[in-house]
């Protein structure tokens, strides 16, 4: 009866994580974004064709808007919109699952953490209930982020990894395979999966060695399993995006250090050693290892990348802070071995994204974090708890943490489900949606539609948003993509023309001369057209400014 009971928690735990992913979620956040368009449309392409949008068969890597997105969320992706079709259901619903599921997955590692406790299953399940509401790991399953199935991923491996490590040794092989499958999904975990894997195995070496040829099976397994995306890796695109967020090719970095040398004063060989390449990279990194340790991010505003996070809220909930702690220092104290695989998986987190220079804190490349900090917390609260021998004193106690966290829970979902959407709906590229609609209930009387590449990448949305034929699509004669380093982007295709309103040559009056006898649709944003042109539409944001006013010539 006792485990019936735990499996009805658990099961209550799940509905209550499955509603707060699925509830309005194709209106919050309020529109897809180009990331969310483009995984949706290129999976959509692929389940019609059998290749991308660039009519490459079955990519290993989607090249996408020249950032080449990993296949794993594209491929996932196929069989939701194949049931509910190309729309923001169709895209949204598959991370709301993984997302849910992820919080099962936890429940289950927990109890293998802890196997040897009498107390496994409260552990397991109040921190399947934290991972369920938290803030940090909500956002992120509410939309097509591949961070969050990275994550489902990972969870799943290590939950292999660690029944391996109790005395199932054979699981370790099995491991490999949702380790790899989280390469193949984001790119944070082509660095901390493997590095992950290599500090675990080495704080578990003696058992390792007891067991020598799951080791090697293991090793041989991760090794032919990662080898088709090696060759990417090191190409020449793969090194090009690297090199637009890494600290280590910041194109600042040199004039900052040839100025400190400059302004020194002292002797040239100490300056040199105080002011060099090594010592700035070494610097950069630390602050943004150490930016994510901070209560600001932690339990006060999060990151400030605005489609990864409810702004003003703390990636977790404050009231966490002093349980977080207090469970951390309790396996410390009693020398958990648990701590064999939670410590590496917390330090090793935020490695690759310190690396960085693009929004830092960043929730969406830590993510991965997130199930550690549920694991100290339960053990915290309930140890708190335990040590309270007078039930009367226990009950008070569990109610005051429960009407803190009610607070703290009301105050986030009032920010998220309210006042987010409204607030942010630019930052989620609303208003494309709206503008291809009008499109496609206007296109037939116009030989010509412009719209504007302001707000970014309006290709995507016109073909996602029209469900255009991914094969007439690949087969156009009349496709012009303009490729640069770092970035490539679609200038026209069928009667569609994306260009820059305000730039030299593709202002108003100069398309309306470059294309006499057509009568042509203009989508742009305010202030884009003559002051004497009718507009037929305006789309505003949630918040009431102005996105987009539509005018014909």
């Amino acid at each position: 009866m006792l485990k019936n009971n735990y499996n009805y928690w658990l099961i209550l735990i799940l509905v209550l994580a499955f509603a707060l992913r699925i509830f309005k979620v194709t209106t919050i956040p309020p529109s897809l974004n180009w990331d969310e368009t483009s995984i949706g449309y290129n999976a959509y392409s692929i389940m019609k064709t059998g290749k991308d949008e660039w009519g490459e068969f079955m990519p290993v890597h989607f090249k996408s808007f020249g950032e080449y997105k990993l296949p794993t969320q594209i491929y996932a992706s196929i069989p939701a919109i194949a049931i509910f079709g190309l729309n923001e259901f169709g895209v949204r619903i598959t991370p709301v699952v993984y997302g849910t599921l992820t919080v099962l997955l936890l429940y289950f590692l927990t109890r293998e953490l802890f196997a040897k406790s009498l107390f496994t299953n409260h552990y397991s399940l109040i921190t399947a209930f934290m991972l369920a509401v938290s803030p940090w790991h909500i956002q992120l399953t509410r939309a097509s982020f591949e961070s969050s199935f990275s994550l489902f991923w990972f969870v799943m491996g290590s939950w292999f990894l660690i029944r391996g490590f109790n005395n199932k040794p054979k699981l370790l092989i099995v491991s490999m395979i949702p380790f790899v499958i989280s390469v193949y999904t984001y790119n944070t975990a082509r660095v901390f999966t493997p590095l992950f894997l290599f500090v675990v195995y080495l704080l578990n070496i003696k058992f390792l060695l007891k067991n020598f040829r799951y080791l090697a099976f293991s090793f041989l397994a991760f090794v032919v399993l990662v080898l088709p995306i090696v060759p990417f890796v090191f190409s020449g695109g793969a090194v090009a995006r690297y090199k637009l967020v890494s600290i280590t090719d910041d194109k600042g970095l040199i004039p900052r250090i040839e100025e400190r040398r400059n302004l020194s004063k002292l002797p040239p060989l100490l300056t040199r050693l105080i002011h060099n390449r090594y010592t700035y990279n070494t610097f950069y990194f630390s602050k943004n290892y150490v930016a994510h340790f901070t209560p600001n991010f932690l339990f006060i505003n999060g990151a400030g990348h605005r489609q990864h996070h409810v702004q003003g809220i703390g990636e977790l909930y404050w009231i966490q802070l002093p349980f977080l702690l207090y469970g951390l220092n309790f396996l410390i104290k009693r020398k958990h071995g648990s701590l064999k695989i939670l410590i590496p998986w917390l330090l090793i987190a935020f490695i690759p994204v310190s690396m960085t220079n693009d929004s830092i804190p960043n929730a969406l490349r830590t993510l991965i974090a997130v199930p550690v900090y549920q694991i100290f917390t339960a053990i915290g609260l309930f140890e708190v708890l335990s040590m309270i021998k007078d039930p009367r004193s226990k009950i008070k106690v569990i109610l005051f943490v429960l009407v803190l966290f009610i607070i703290n829970f009301y105050i986030y979902l009032i920010n998220y489900f309210t006042n987010y959407p409204i607030k942010y709906s630019r930052d989620w590229q609303y208003g494309n949606k709206q503008a291809v609609e009008y499109i496609k209930n206007n296109q037939d009387k116009y030989d010509l539609v412009v719209f504007t590449r302001h707000y970014g990448e309006p290709h995507i949305f016109t073909l996602f948003n029209l469900q255009y034929d991914p094969t007439k699509f690949q087969s156009l004669n009349n496709l012009e993509r303009f490729e640069t380093f770092d970035w490539v982007r679609v200038l026209r295709f069928d009667k569609y023309y994306f260009p820059d309103l305000r730039d030299e040559g593709t202002r108003y009056d100069d398309i309306v001369k470059a294309n006499p006898n057509k009568k042509i649709l203009f989508i742009g944003k305010k202030g884009d057209f003559p002051e004497y042109k009718e507009v037929l539409e305006r789309i505003n944001f949630l918040n009431g400014d102005p996105a987009f006013e539509i005018v014909e010539n």
